[in-house]
This record gives structure tokens, sequence and C-alpha cells, in this order.
């Protein structure tokens, strides 16, 4: 006598099926109960609700509250949401120290924490809430990875502060300060208040960092709806988004819609043609391409060099420009910049509203002011970013050009070099860099940091002390979304690899050319040859997280990715 029809609360083609249905499961369905659910709940599809809620950064302190609004949504759409939390830090307090290593490496625990959870409880579907820079990309990856239907709802930006005078005040301009102290244009005490005023609410900070260029990310990529990626965090609007993010999960659960099916390659080349027009940060390089190995498609650097010299730069956003994210929200949002940008893109690509971006864009109309530009009159003809090759990267770098003055496109000085972001920063801030100086810090890449710091601290000196037309900067780490100047990042191979720049000596004399892009030393293969002869590469010291991290990782040149050599 079968006793299994007493027990089939939801049809097997459920995912949580597997949780729910069968006589032998007894034990599963009373630690549900456990939970407060009832038998009704278990004949409904369960939503896994994961945030990345942190008292410490405020890009995620209030996620909690939108994790609700996204439940209130869910249970109206007919599921079940359970929520959970995974891991965040804040690159802008790890700017600057060792604690800068962790970030880009949390990214994979962060896809793997949602792998895990997400496979371990046979969840049919799931609403995402990220706030910033590492986070966004990590569960954007475990999205392509676990493929089952998902939302992501990004924590969205903060208001501007109001520092002297100025209501568009961002944090980007902030970090410059030391320099000007250092340099005397500005007081320690202005400097003090200064940092009361920049960050007036929660959010991502306000300018056009990794944060927020990873918000605007998720919606050109299809994987958050309409007005996500500029909603200020603290509106209603972003509020309302998050419950129609719960709704709109359930419909994709019900059209069987999963994020492969939105992650295609001409989706991951809209996003790189949304980077380039809105200025966006370097980092997305590295988070579209580990996007794409987890979605399993092709996407190179040439793809990214090719599109910045069609797509123009139509964003007046900080600090490549004037305004805060909110000015683009209130000039239109992503989908103005996507409308601007429209015959560039491939509008044929599946939406997590279950339509097309062709089809989402008809509702919409883009009207051009100082914060949008045109495709006539842009901000820059080519894209945010350009790619580098050259025999100091042989296998590119980047740089995000449309901060770098015209007049620095093209640049020829000599090696400085230093093996450490901090030994660069006590050069500049005790004066020793010359005019005409390539700054090279390296063994700072993936493996060689480990975990590819980024060099804002250096950046903002040299900028603060108005050397960015005087002064370059090459590294195998990278930068952040809010650096701007003549720095160029992401050199492969890295000095850890025993890439070219692990050879460069002080006073060898690099050429930077941005409009050709290339990046050369004048260096010949032999003289490298005969510089390799007993080299030893630099090992710093590292904790176990870091071990395991640098001991898997791949080169900046493919996304910084677990290397699938290594896990199989």
């Amino acid at each position: 006598m079968s006793f299994e029809d007493d027990f089939l609360f939801k049809a097997p083609n459920y995912r949580s099926s597997t949780l729910t249905n069968g006589i032998g499961r007894s034990g599963q369905r009373a630690l549900l109960y456990a939970t407060g659910m009832d038998e009704e709940d278990l004949k409904k599809p369960f939503v896994a609700v994961i945030g990345s809620f942190s008292e410490m950064v405020p890009g995620h302190a209030h996620l909690r509250e939108l994790a609700e609004a996204v439940c209130q949504g869910v249970i109206k759409g007919g599921g079940v949401p359970r929520r959970s939390e995974t891991i965040a830090i804040c690159d802008g307090l790890c700017q600057g120290h060792k604690g800068m290593c962790y970030p880009l490496a949390s990214r994979d625990l962060i896809a793997d924490s949602v792998e895990m959870v997400v496979e371990a409880h046979h969840f049919d579907a799931m609403v995402l809430l990220p706030g910033c820079d590492k986070i966004i990309p990590g569960m954007l990856m475990a999205a392509a990875r676990v493929d089952i239907p998902a939302i992501v709802v990004p924590g969205g930006p903060m208001l501007p502060g109001n520092v002297g005078g100025n209501p568009l005040f961002c944090s980007s301009e902030l970090r410059e300060f030391p320099g000007r102290v250092e340099a005397g244009v500005i007081t320690p005490e202005y400097m003090k208040e200064a940092e009361k005023l920049t960050l007036p609410t929660v959010g991502s900070c306000a300018h056009l960092g990794t944060a927020n260029s990873m918000c605007m990310l998720t919606e050109v990529l299809g994987m958050g709806l309409p007005g996500s990626g500029t909603a200020p965090a603290v509106s209603n609007k972003r509020k309302r988004i998050a419950k129609a993010s719960g709704r709109a999960v359930m419909e994709l659960l019900r059209r069987g819609i999963t994020p492969r099916q939105i992650l295609t390659r001409e989706a991951l080349l809209n996003g790189v043609a949304g980077a380039m027009a809105t200025g966006s940060s370097t980092n997305l390089v590295l988070h579209l391409m580990a996007i794409a190995w987890e979605a399993g498609v092709e996407l190179t650097l040439d793809d990214f060099d090719r599109i910045s010299r069609r797509v123009p730069f139509v964003c007046n956003l900080q600090p490549s420009g004037r305004y805060p994210i909110v000015s683009l929200d209130a000039s239109g949002g992503i989908p103005a910049v996507l409308k601007t940008v429209e015959p560039m893109l491939d509008t044929g690509v599946m939406t997590c509203m279950g339509k097309t971006l062709g089809e989402l864009l008809e509702t919409y109309r883009a009207q051009p002011d100082d914060v949008l530009k045109t495709l006539e009159s842009p901000q820059k003809a080519e894209g945010g970013i350009a790619v580098l090759w050259g025999n100091l990267a042989p296998r590119g770098a980047v740089v995000k050009q449309s901060g770098v003055r015209e007049s620095m496109y093209r640049f020829t000085g000599r090696a400085r070099v230093f093996d450490s972001m901090e030994e660069a920063d006590a050069a500049v801030s005790a004066g020793s860099i010359e005019k005409g100086t390539v700054i090279v810090i390296r063994y700072e890449g993936p493996k060689g940091g480990p975990g590819m710091r980024e060099m804002l601290s250096t950046t903002a000196l040299i900028m603060g002390r108005g050397m960015d037309r005087d002064v370059a900067l090459v590294t195998d780490g990278r930068f952040s979304g809010a650096t701007h100047g003549p720095c160029i990042g992401h050199i492969s191979p890295e000095a850890a690899a025993g890439g070219p720049i692990a050879f460069v000596k002080d006073g060898d004399v690099i050429h930077i050319d941005i409009t050709n892009r290339t990046l050369t030393i004048d260096v010949t293969e032999e003289e490298f040859a005969r510089r390799r002869e007993g080299w030893t590469p630099v090992r710093k010291p590292r904790m176990t997280a870091l071990a395991k991290y640098a001991t898997l990782v791949s080169g900046a040149d493919t996304g910084a990715v677990a290397d699938r050599n290594r896990l199989d």
C-alpha cells in the first residue's frame, strides 16, 4: 500500500518538491513547520530572498527593509519567501591598506555562498539584494551559475553631499582632500568638516564608482527592473521596485525564464556598450568577464576594445563629469541611456520583465540635457574605457579614458618602480616623484596582492596634488571607480606570474598612447630575458582565505575568475 499521494504537496517539477513531497520527507517538513510554514505554504514555490545586510557598510545598511518589500511582492505573486544573508565588504573602508586584498576575493565567496544555500535547500527562484562593488557581480555570477529564475534588486545610490556650497559633492572628490591638505590647498579643519557632510544618507557612494556602475549594469543586462540601476536608495521608488521584483520573479518562474536565457553573449555585449556609454568603472571589465564565464559565454578584452571605439561616452557623471547618479535618475535613468545608444544595441535580448529590450525601450524617450548627452554631441566620442596592449602588457591593460585629460592621452616618462601601493604612497606624499615620471606599482595583481587591490590612495594623492598633468601610473592592480587621471591598471600578465612588469627598472622609458591603444617600454626582449635570470617573485604575507584565492585565481585579462583547470 502506497501513501505517496497523501504527501504530494506540489508538482514534482518544482525544485522545492524535493523537500516537501513524499513519505520519506517527514523530517524536512517538520523543519519547515518549525520556521512557521503551514501546509498551504508547502504547496507553493519557495523563493530565496538573499540579501547582504551589513551595519558596517552604508550601501547595505538599508537592505533588510528592501528585503521586506521583496517578500511582500513574492507573497502577492503566490510564492513563499525565505530570507538569508551573505557577506558584504566595503571597498571604501578598505582603501589604502591591506584590507583591500579582500573585496575582489569576496566576489567568489559570495557567489559560492548563494550557490550553496540555493542548491542545498532546492529553492525554485531567487531575488538577490546586493548594494556595492563586489557583492553585485558575485550575486550575478551566482545567478548565471545556478540558473533558476532570478532578479537582482540593487540597494541604489545615496544622495550627494553639500560641501563648500556645492550640493553635488561626492566622495570621489573627498578622496583627493589628503593630497590637497599636503599641498596646502585646504586646511585640515576644512577636510574634517567635509568628511561629516559628504555622505548624507545610506546607499552606494553617490558618484559613478564601481558600486553604481554595477547597479546600472544589472539593469542594462536585463537582470534588474527598469529604474533599479539609479533610483535613490532612500526613495519610495526603490521600495516599489523591490516589491515589484518579488512579483516579477514569480512570473519568471511561471514562464520558465532563467538567467542564462537573459545573460547571452548579445546581452553581455550590450553590457559592455552600457559601460562605455556611462563612463563606468574599469572594474566592470573584470566583472563582466566573470559573469560571462559563469554563463558559459565567451567575452574577451577584444570585445571591450571594439565596442569602446564605437560607442561614445554620453553621461556627464562624476568622477569623469559633473553630476551624481541621482541626477541621471532624474534625467530618465538607464532606460534613457539605452534609448540614446539604441542603434548600437541588440534589442532582441530577453529581460527579467519577460519582454525583450526593444519592447521595453518602446515606452521610453531620451530627453538630452547636461547630464545625458546625444550620440551626435556626446561627452566624448569614444567609450569610457580603453584597452591597451604592448610589450609591457602583452595580454592587455585597461584605462578609464573618460577621466583622463586629452593632453595625457599620449605620455612618455621614466619609470619609478614600487612593489606595493604603500611604498608609492609614501613617495608621493614625500614629494619625491618628479615630473615626467611613470609610477609603476607591481605585485598587486590577483595572485601577487593577493586580491588585486585598488590603487585609489595613490591616485587620490596624485590628483589632490595636481600632478595629473605631469605623472602617470601603471599597475597590475586595479583602480576604484572613483579614480580619474592617467592611471592604467590590470596589466597582464601580472608581476607574480612573471609578466614584463616584474622586470621594469627605475629609469626605463615607458610610452602610453591611449589614442592608439598601446603601452610599451623601451626594453628589448633580449634584455627582458637577461633580467628574468634567477628571478624570484615577491611573495606577500597572506592568511588562509587569500592563500586559497591566490592558488585558484586566473589573470585579470580573463576576469580574475577561479581557474577551471585547478577545479577539475
